[in-house]
């Protein structure tokens, strides 16, 4: 693994994107198919952003199965705008909405939430980090605007494997690092947000999939820019869109089309997953996750080394880097190892890991 090109990254996002991506990127960077200029430089309004615009909405729609009903947005903002988005768009029906709040990004997209209306926390904050309370524990609100949930948790690697039961209420939920890893019933949501940034582009696009039932209906205060109504009357060229991000996100979307779509993305990210959650149940305890076995994500899997202690965790990253091994420090707010296992991350990457985990442990375990 000596050369620059043989690099594993693990980040948690921006993340590894395809290769033959960012090649097919490299190549068309300086003159977008023969034009003598640069994507970047071109108008958003002109025929050639005009069919990436497109093509991605229809690639989402095709891969997603999202159904006639549904309007596909391309926005600004990153997650945390989506927070803010979310709660101006659909807030105004009955100025209240049940939060599950199962980590830092649900914590953060309920207190941006808060601003604009009546915050219900279905469950209290969880005392022991890394589980999610049983569904029937719930106390939802029948009036409730929506209820909302983080599909998973980047930081704190906890996901859900099932789609929260609301008996009528639209449910949204943020699938930033869940995005086009699982197949899914669109049918069952009211509304469905993603960064683009961990595994279907780079940073500066977000996905909204919303029904167009819920939109109409925003607050005064909402920004044109924000307008879910606006947004897809503008069919998302509002103003000026990250072009760049979307040209890339349809590549890469594309390149998940020509590998088998979300059914082989899921099947490889169980298969990953398992491979390094096995390693650490083989470890005899060198290498712990403090995530209840029942909700653990197969895209952030954090882990302890040594039962926490520090130093061999900074010597496990020293380490890990020397062998081109990069991005694995866990999230500054919970510490430890997390490794990011999405799309673009393959099997023989993940074997790496886990072989160079084997060592580390021969070498720095008890013996």
């Amino acid at each position: 693994m000596g050369s620059a090109q043989s690099a594993l990254n693990f980040g948690a996002g921006p993340a590894k994107l395809p290769r033959e991506v960012l090649e097919e990127v490299q190549k068309e960077f300086l003159s977008y198919q023969d034009s003598g200029m640069s994507l970047i430089e071109m108008s958003h309004r002109g025929k050639e952003y005009t069919k990436i615009n497109k093509d991605s909405q229809a690639v989402i729609r095709e891969l997603l199965n999202v159904p006639d009903n549904y309007k596909i947005l391309l926005m600004q903002g990153g997650g945390c705008g989506a927070f803010a988005a979310v709660a101006m768009n659909l807030l105004n029906r009955t100025g209240t909405a049940d939060y599950a709040v199962t980590g830092t990004w649900s914590d953060k997209a309920a207190k941006e939430a808060s601003k604009y209306g009546n915050v219900n926390l279905v469950f209290p904050k969880a005392n022991k980090p890394g589980s999610i309370p049983p569904q029937n524990t719930w106390k939802m609100n029948p009036n409730a605007s929506y209820v909302y949930y983080c599909d998973n948790e980047t930081v704190d690697g906890v996901a859900f494997h099932y789609i929260p039961e609301t008996n009528g209420v639209p449910l949204v939920t943020d699938m930033s690092s869940s995005i086009m890893t699982k197949k899914l019933d669109i049918s069952k949501f009211g509304c469905i947000i993603a960064g683009a940034q961990k595994n279907i582009g780079p940073a500066g696009v977000v996905v909204v999939i919303v029904r167009e039932d819920l939109l109409g209906n925003p607050m005064k205060c909402c920004p044109s820019v924000m307008d879910f109504t606006y947004i897809a009357k503008e069919n998302s060229v509002h103003n000026t869109p990250a072009t760049f991000s979307v040209y890339v996100m349809e590549k890469v979307l594309q390149w998940i089309k020509k590998n088998g779509g979300l059914e082989a993305m899921e099947k490889l990210a169980i298969e990953k997953s398992s491979l390094l959650y096995n390693a650490m149940v083989e470890s005899n305890g060198f290498y712990t996750c403090p995530i209840d076995e029942d909700v653990r994500s197969r895209m952030n899997v954090p882990f302890r080394v040594g039962g926490g202690n520090e130093k061999l965790e900074e010597l496990f990253l020293v380490e890990s880097e020397k062998v081109k091994m990069y991005q694995l420090k866990g999230h500054r707010s919970v510490g430890g190892i997390r490794a990011s296992l999405y799309n673009a991350v393959s099997l023989d990457d993940v074997k790496l890991l886990v072989k160079f985990m084997k060592e580390f442990q021969a070498q720095h375990g008890p013996k």
